[in-house]
């Protein structure tokens, strides 16, 4: 086993939980940066950033809830000033395609003396499968303020293989800006159609308004939660994503895995079963 772990922020999230597991798989000691884990992290505590990156040889940062966030370069900043105390080798950044504040946090960790590596993604296609699209998916509508917007969503799977090859491949990534994107582009009705093909739901995208999308996030999150997401929306489903990235081409020598086969593995997997 590679004995120096590789800390791991946000190992209960989306991209966080399948890095852990392909870097244990392969041997890697990994450190989990959560606040529930044996040595914690807390964005929210900067206490106990220094226990969690004491002996760390490189560190993936998944910032919660989003970069978007208030609060979220300043931290971003402190992390990467005391990586670089701590002699972290690498910091590899998850970031966001098209958000002003995502683009700053890359700013401050490429100017931060640390090596780095950044994920630039686009739109999660685990959104709709484990995240707060599942449930509307269920009820049979996808209701999105992005109107005719052609996104290159991206499987999640490919985010962790690329992260996972920045924290472990020293030799590479080094100083690499990755812009992560699946194989396509897709309007989002286009991606009902296929994840009602493979769920054997009726599935339908409904564009909404920027006002509805918020009065919505609203009453899931308050309406702190909904202004940051509706700013995120309105950035990043305005078309200035609307292209291809050869982020996990030029990482992985592979191309990205397709939506439809996102899927397919996502209903055989039981991600939209419902409880009996």
């Amino acid at each position: 086993m590679h004995t120096q772990p590789i800390l791991v922020i946000g190992a209960n999230g989306k991209t966080g939980q399948r890095i852990s597991q392909s870097l244990a798989a392969q041997d890697y000691s990994v450190r989990p940066g959560a606040r529930n884990a044996t040595i914690p992290f807390d964005w929210n505590d900067e206490t106990t950033w220094a226990s969690a990156l004491d002996g760390v040889s490189t560190a993936y940062v998944s910032y919660f809830p989003d970069l978007a966030f208030p609060g979220a370069a300043e931290k971003i900043e402190a992390l990467s000033a005391l990586a670089l105390q701590k002699g972290i080798r690498r910091l590899v950044l998850l970031s966001g395609r098209g958000e002003t504040h995502a683009r700053r946090c890359e700013d401050i960790v490429a100017a931060s003396g640390v090596d780095y590596t950044l994920l630039r993604c686009a739109w999660f296609a685990q959104n709709f499968s484990e995240g707060y699209l599942r449930d509307p998916l269920l009820g049979g509508a996808i209701a999105l303020p992005a109107g005719d917007v052609r996104e290159p969503i991206v499987d999640v799977d490919d985010i962790a293989d690329v992260a996972v090859a920045a924290l472990t491949e020293m030799g590479r990534h080094s100083g690499e800006l990755y812009e992560i994107t699946g194989p396509r582009l897709l309007h989002f009705s286009e991606a009902a159609a296929t994840l009602a093909a493979a769920s054997g739901h009726k599935v339908h995208y409904v564009p909404i308004t920027l006002a509805d999308f918020h009065s919505a996030m609203t009453e899931i999150g308050g309406a702190f939660i909904a202004d940051v997401f509706t700013h995120v929306c309105q950035e990043a489903l305005d078309g200035r994503n609307a292209w291809l990235g050869d982020g996990i081409q030029r990482a992985l020598g592979r191309p990205p895995r397709d939506f439809a086969q996102f899927a397919r593995d996502a209903a055989r997997a039981g991600a939209w079963r419902e409880a009996a």
